[in-house]
């Protein structure tokens, strides 16, 4: 029996980015195509196997530990970004503010699909889930260089739609306008 179920929701690339250089800018590159690799995005600077740890798993390393890298990608919902515009008092919100590699429409409550599900491209890319990206204040600073007095709603206006950290499972071409086919794990919520 397989251990994902293929489930009828099917979400539509929309748009496409990398952060050329982290310590220059979080702010994002938009793209129209982009190879997925085993190391991330091609030209990613979040890319690569491995990663120094952060502060999001502190508990667990010591920060700056070389650590298996499973946020290669920030992959967030055009839903939820209208969502975070609405909260902030923007018209729109730019996806490239928060470094985004990936914006999908169409699948809901996207922040909070599980934990290992797969997001499955026609070209057979297949990005896997690590887990939701929690909103920080480093956006603020990007949002008031083109909205200013903006940035500071972010992280509130962000809590829970902040999208999901990923990495690239297999190899291949990803397209604006692409469909990704979501994948979920076979089991029940955890009861301890």
């Amino acid at each position: 029996m397989p251990a994902l179920i293929k489930t009828d929701y099917i979400g539509k690339l929309t748009w496409l980015g990398r952060v050329l250089d982290r310590e220059a800018a979080l702010r994002s590159t938009e793209l129209t195509e982009v190879e997925a690799r085993f190391s991330g995005l091609e030209g990613e600077a979040h890319g690569g196997l491995t990663r120094p740890s952060c502060s999001r798993v502190v508990t667990q390393y010591p920060k700056g530990t070389e650590i298996r890298n499973v946020r290669q990608l920030s992959i967030v919902s055009r839903e939820e970004l209208d969502q975070i515009a609405k909260e902030s008092g923007l018209d729109d919100f730019d996806p490239a503010w928060i470094g985004a590699s990936l914006v999908v429409e169409g699948i809901p409550d996207f922040t909070h699909i599980p934990p290992s599900s797969r997001l499955q491209a026609g070209s057979g890319a297949t990005l896997t889930v690590d887990m939701e990206n929690r909103p920080c204040h480093l956006p603020a600073k990007v949002i008031d260089e083109d909205q200013p007095g903006y940035g500071a709603a972010f992280k509130a206006a962000a809590k829970g739609r902040r999208g999901v950290t990923a990495w690239v499972e297999r190899e291949g071409v990803l397209s604006v306008g692409d469909t990704v086919t979501l994948h979920v794990p076979a089991q029940r919520l955890w009861k301890p």
